[in-house]
């Protein structure tokens, strides 16, 4: 029986099915928590070793370095550990990615780049990435994550998602907000300002139309709230219903759950989904019914990105749908 992935998507880009949560740690401390609890939890979120804001001046390369170990050992159990480097104007971005990649580039599942102004920026920083892998031998491209949060970037959004490589867009809330020189108020960086201050809500929607558009995860903001797990669920369900946000940032480990909660499948969806999806592959994707309803492969697609989303948020699914699609 031939499986969907190879079925429904013949001649097209397939869109990434990416863990709900990008958790970013900055410490050497803080990214072995994170990987202790993704052993426990399982895949169900990405670990981002934070090479910009997590890197002490003065101590890049021992940062870098120091993140590079942690992605190649054997802690890093499911493969699912990216990096940020510095931006394009910075001095050490370069050297963040010759490190990064020369050490641990064959299990980096994505690289990101923050602050770009332009696409052309973020043009810059793939090349030399692709440059750096061709000469460590690396044949496999890694995945480029682009921040969003200059004028600049979210004028030439649609560019930049466009850009090959590029497998998701991330806002980034904080330096937004900054940078409209107080034009928009503190309030517009936590719940609910950030939902609904006209500029902020506009960038959001911006971005993710655009990543959606290209084939691209739409990454949302972290909140800013820690503890409270109704505000945490509170602000993926929004930026998940209200935006089309289909992962989320987290920044400490009480938002991880509350978040892959929220960015979950409808569970009524993902039992139709399974259904739907044994009954074409029994028919060997031809047109079928299903309650009443004719489903074709264009419907098929949608059920199997659905349930794809469903495995890797942690749901549970029907023995059958796992044992034919995801043994």
């Amino acid at each position: 029986m031939r499986h969907p992935k190879h079925v429904l998507f013949a001649g097209e880009k397939p869109f990434p099915i990416l863990p709900a949560v990008d958790h970013y740690a900055g410490s050497e401390k803080l990214m072995k928590k994170a990987l202790q609890l993704q052993q426990e939890l399982g895949p169900i979120f990405d670990i981002t070793c934070d090479c910009e804001d997590g890197a002490h001046a003065g101590a890049e390369r021992e940062h870098a370095e120091m993140a590079a170990a942690l992605i190649l050992s054997d802690d890093n159990r499911y493969h699912r550990v990216g990096a940020r480097i510095h931006d394009v104007t910075h001095a050490h971005w370069r050297q963040d990615l010759e490190i990064l990649v020369g050490i641990a580039g064959r299990r980096l599942p994505f690289i990101t780049l923050p602050k770009p102004c332009s696409a052309a920026d973020v043009q810059t920083q793939i090349a030399a990435l692709r440059e750096i892998e061709q000469r460590c031998g690396i044949a496999q491209p890694i995945p480029v994550h682009v921040l969003i949060e200059t004028h600049g970037a979210l004028r030439e959004v649609w560019q930049i998602a466009a850009l090959p490589g590029v497998e998701s867009l991330d806002f980034g809330l904080m330096d937004f907000v900054s940078g409209h020189h107080g034009a928009i108020p503190g309030s517009a960086m936590k719940s609910p300002g950030q939902f609904d201050h006209p500029l902020v809500a506009r960038a959001k929607c911006e971005i993710s139309a655009a990543a959606l558009a290209c084939g691209v995860v739409p990454s949302h903001n972290v909140t800013t709230e820690l503890k409270d797990i109704d505000t945490i669920r509170n602000d993926a369900l929004r930026a998940r219903r209200e935006f089309g946000y289909l992962r989320m940032w987290s920044i400490h480990p009480n938002q991880i759950q509350p978040i892959v909660e929220a960015m979950r499948p409808d569970f009524s969806e993902v039992q139709a989904a399974s259904e739907i999806l044994i009954a074409a592959q029994d028919k060997d994707w031809g047109p079928i019914q299903h309650a009443g309803k004719l489903h074709d492969r264009a419907s098929y697609r949608y059920y199997w990105e659905l349930l794809d989303r469903a495995h890797v948020t942690g749901m549970e699914l029907p023995d059958v749908a796992k044992q034919r699609f995801f043994a």
